[in-house]
């Protein structure tokens, strides 16, 4: 049985302050926890230390690569959960979503997300990271 999945936003919470969604209600056989994604490549080297767009580019292309590893694909994404280690690239974030995000998600649904800030990740030379559960 597919997932069966359903991104709104209940008109009484009002727009979104982004390219995400409020709500997900999700009828699936089986979920896909996927742990936070780095900029980091099969070696564990940092992809575009210092550089902000790079970095986010690499780890949802890492993210992808996940997805497909279970048969899954960007329509099977029902949550994000992003760590930013610098305020000053909430914005940057934001516009990199609004780019990449109907790309990714062509029926314009994008999934739930919640966005914090961190002292520090991993490794002193990533700046983001991004936790995804799909429903399959």
């Amino acid at each position: 049985m597919p997932a069966e999945i359903d991104i709104y936003n209940p008109q009484a919470l009002g727009a979104p302050m982004g390219q995400y969604s409020h709500v997900t209600r999700v009828r699936a056989g089986e979920l896909l926890f996927i742990a936070g994604m780095l900029s980091g490549d099969t070696a564990g080297n940092v992809i575009g230390e210092g550089d902000f767009e790079a970095q986010t580019a690499q780890v949802f292309r890492n993210i992808g690569t996940a997805l497909q590893s279970a048969g899954a694909s960007w329509g099977n994404v029902v949550q994000f959960t992003t760590y930013l280690v610098h305020s000053q690239d909430i914005a940057k974030f934001m516009a990199w979503r609004l780019r990449e995000f109907p790309k990714m998600f062509g029926d314009g649904k994008y999934p739930p997300n919640t966005l914090l800030m961190v002292d520090r990740l991993v490794k002193e030379a990533f700046l983001v990271e991004v936790q995804t559960i799909a429903a399959l």
